[in-house]
């Protein structure tokens, strides 16, 4: 067991039927106390709705581990890293436009050494130019280690990737995790299930990052049921917590 329970989080996104006080409640409903923050689900063009919203979740006891996805390079990134840096969060999740220049990555670079945080690219399927590893690794090589990756573990499947390969290869630029599964149909078409009820290994994924050395984040993602996620993501607490924490 390698994950520590109180690096399990929640993406908020998993709860985007609920606005306000009732995805605080969900969260707390599904046995957690940390989450990933939509950028979807906070208002970065309202200041004063940013800090009530930041003062909601220290008054309930949920602590926000992380930012995402938020979209680099537009108009409200001060807005986005500026929160980051009032809300204590390290890590961005992010995602870039497949035109963003190498200029782009440097100014993304600035931006993020000036607010002391990390920026997490989101593999997001196999749609997603920066979905595949061979494409991120050229990325990598090319940026400093202020940007790294958020591995979302059922899109690098979607991706035809192997999310183990993809945690030993860039370990050193890991620093976000989505805990996700999905099960496919013969046209590829994919379902949200409870981890470790599809084509997630949970004991290997733990191995893999064991073998790595992570210690960020881990953040549960089930975009199922979104009306009542609560049974199904309490399920994915529940395995994790079997699977891949330790107290």
């Amino acid at each position: 067991m390698f994950i520590a329970r109180d690096k399990l989080s929640i993406q908020t996104y998993s709860f985007r039927a609920f606005q306000g006080q009732e995805i605080l409640d969900k969260v707390r409903a599904c046995g957690l106390s940390h989450v990933e923050l939509c950028t979807m689900q906070a208002d970065f063009t309202n200041p004063q709705a940013l800090e009530a919203l930041l003062d909601s979740y220290r008054r309930a006891g949920i602590t926000i581990d992380a930012l995402g996805v938020h979209g680099v390079g537009s108009p409200l990134d001060e807005a986005v890293f500026g929160f980051a840096q009032r809300a204590g969060v390290r890590v961005i999740g992010c995602d870039f436009a497949p035109t963003f220049a190498l200029e782009g990555f440097r100014a993304a670079e600035r931006l993020a050494e000036r607010f002391d945080v990390r920026l997490a690219i989101h593999n997001h399927g196999g749609w997603h130019w920066l979905g595949s590893a061979q494409m991120l690794t050229a990325v990598f090589a090319n940026t400093s280690e202020r940007i790294g990756l958020c591995l979302d573990t059922a899109w690098a499947m979607h991706s035809g990737e192997n999310y183990l390969e993809m945690i030993r290869k860039f370990g050193k630029r890991l620093y976000g995790l989505h805990v996700k599964d999905f099960v496919f149909d013969r046209a590829h078409g994919f379902k949200d299930v409870v981890i470790g009820q599809g084509n997630l290994d949970l004991p290997a994924l733990s191995l893999a990052l064991e073998e790595v050395g992570y210690t960020g984040y881990a953040a549960l993602e089930y975009e199922g049921e979104p009306e009542d996620p609560v049974p199904a993501i309490t399920a994915c607490v529940a395995a994790a917590e079997e699977e891949l924490c330790h107290v």
